[in-house]
């Protein structure tokens, strides 16, 4: 694609899912084009695919749970929380800077946890269904976002440098906490003010039928409050993050294909489902 994928100096922020199907380089070097271009991006990663392949290699079982909102997450204990850090610090982000390093763009990885830039609350006792059984947790170190500060990544994108950004945050008791990474991304792109969110995933867009993909959506209307109706899964928290990045006064949102060439600009030309709202009686 030549034609230019957004103003000059217009900030995006990208999220690259963690799936297996998305990728990566595609994504990194989709983003030095941009970066060349004149364009400001934040990159945010998750990993689903390096962690459960990390947690298989160490023995930590995937346990998913269903909070009684009726969001499906991943079920942090102690061990799981470690696989997580592992695998987004040590291998994923790496990965992904040394892609932007290879396409000829500056780029600095960190965590939540990095000058406090996500800030997360973590529920010490917590009511969910984990693996079809209703239980009370007391171990689960996962949360939600209750703040960002974003002045470093300002810093970096004024030096013309791509911030590359994951969980885990920062608790109020000074311990990571495992916060999921749309959220996170829509969170870091309404702080900072951004024009434009895309959520790349292993889908061209939201699907009505999930077993069809010609089945995708142009536009997705998404209920101000509550869970999407629907749709399940990773699907379902891209729509709420993607409501929450607009309620956050981010322009627009975009969940495109991230297995693609030219990823996120064939998304900003329009190969995507843009996210809205609408009143939850409408």
């Amino acid at each position: 694609m030549n034609a230019p994928s957004a103003p000059p100096g217009e900030l995006t922020v990208v999220k690259c899912g963690g799936t297996a199907g998305v990728d990566a380089a595609a994504v990194c070097a989709d983003v030095a084009d941009m970066v060349r271009a004149g364009q400001r991006v934040v990159l945010v990663h998750g990993g689903s695919a390096d962690i459960g392949a990390l947690g298989d290699r160490l023995g930590v079982p995937h346990r998913r749970m269903v909070t009684d909102d009726g969001v499906d997450t991943r079920y942090t204990d102690p061990a799981t929380l470690e696989v997580v850090v592992l695998a987004l610090a040590g291998a994923v982000k790496p990965r992904l800077v040394a892609a932007l390093a290879r396409a000829g763009v500056d780029a600095v990885g960190l965590t939540g946890l990095d000058a406090g830039l996500l800030r997360a609350r973590r529920t010490p006792v917590h009511r969910a269904v984990v693996d079809g059984r209703r239980m009370v947790l007391r171990d689960n170190h996962g949360g939600r976002l209750v703040g960002v500060r974003p002045d470093l990544l300002r810093v970096l994108l004024t030096a013309g440098t791509v911030p590359v950004v994951s969980p885990p945050a920062l608790g109020e008791d000074g311990r990571p906490v495992n916060v999921d990474a749309d959220r996170a991304a829509a969170a870091l792109a309404a702080a900072l003010g951004a024009g434009t969110l895309v959520l790349l995933t292993g889908a061209p867009g939201v699907l009505t039928d999930p077993g069809d993909e010609r089945s995708v959506l142009a536009r997705c209307a998404v209920p101000t409050t509550g869970v999407p109706p629907g749709v399940g899964g990773g699907m379902a928290m891209k729509l709420i993050a993607g409501r929450e990045a607009l309620l956050g006064g981010v322009g627009r949102v975009l969940v495109a294909d991230g297995r693609r060439g030219d990823p996120v600009r064939a998304a900003l030309a329009g190969a995507a489902t843009e996210i809205t709202t609408r009143s939850p009686n409408a």
